[in-house]
């Protein structure tokens, strides 16, 4: 494991998830998935099916993070254009990948289904781009340079995910500690900014909850590197609310 910070983002792609039709669950398993090894996730996207909006997107992106991960649009319906914008992104052609159509023919007919041109373009990529093993349905995602091109589906993006892994560079994995406070917001705003000033190795953040009895609380939760930091953020933040009862 490496004392560096390794950075990544997320670009989610699809019409649907901007109309609300459907919620993405694929950028809240990836924040878990990537904070467990120490990947820091630093932005999130979500951009219509349009190929000059993932194109800016993904080239923004690509130049600011280690890594950027991308889901949706690599279906076999028509407005599945994300292997068509990578490539225009990297300036390469999208092709027909030999080893991709061999596995999608050989699936197609074992299960007495015609290998369509509808299905024939899921195995499109860009020209050099490395395969991504989908163990669900076949049909890979690729990966080329510091860009990771997966399913929407959250079942195969998870698979995925789960293939790519082990393939990444690793960071210091960020630690936490939480205390529960009674007090309002308002209350503990000002004392709490106060303790992070203190301590700019750490982070702490105030997450409010409501319950349904009309009760309320809020999480503070200290993130870092250093769990001796973090005991002495949560011993100032205690004896910061104790003061308030």
């Amino acid at each position: 494991m490496s004392n560096t910070t390794i950075s990544a983002s997320a670009l989610a792609i699809g019409d649907e998830l901007l109309s609300g039709k459907t919620r993405d669950r694929n950028i809240g398993h990836l924040a878990v998935t990537l904070t467990s090894i120490g990947v820091t996730l630093r932005e999130v996207r979500i951009v219509q099916d349009d190929e000059s909006a993932i194109v800016e997107a993904l080239n923004d992106l690509r130049s600011k993070y280690d890594y950027v991960f991308t889901s949706g649009g690599i279906g076999p319906t028509h407005d599945d254009i994300t292997a068509d914008s990578i490539s225009k992104a990297f300036d390469l052609p999208c092709i027909y990948e030999d080893k991709a159509m061999e596995l999608l023919s050989a699936h197609y007919k074992q299960r007495g289904l015609e290998f369509t041109a509808a299905r024939q373009r899921m195995a499109r990529m860009p020209e050099g781009a490395v395969h991504i093993h989908n163990p669900v349905s076949v049909a890979p995602g690729f990966h080329i340079k510091n860009v990771y091109v997966m399913a929407g589906v959250p079942k195969v993006f998870e698979a995925m995910l789960s293939n790519v892994i082990p393939t990444l560079k690793t960071g210091t994995i960020l630690l936490s500690d939480s205390i529960i406070s009674f007090h309002g917001e308002g209350d503990i705003g000002t004392p709490l900014g106060d303790i992070q000033n203190d301590n700019p190795d750490i982070s702490i953040g105030s997450y409010p909850k409501f319950a349904q009895d009309g009760g309320y609380s809020s999480e503070i939760v200290v993130r870092g590197l250093d769990n001796e930091k973090i005991a002495k953020a949560i011993l100032e933040i205690k004896a910061m609310l104790n003061s308030l009862d």
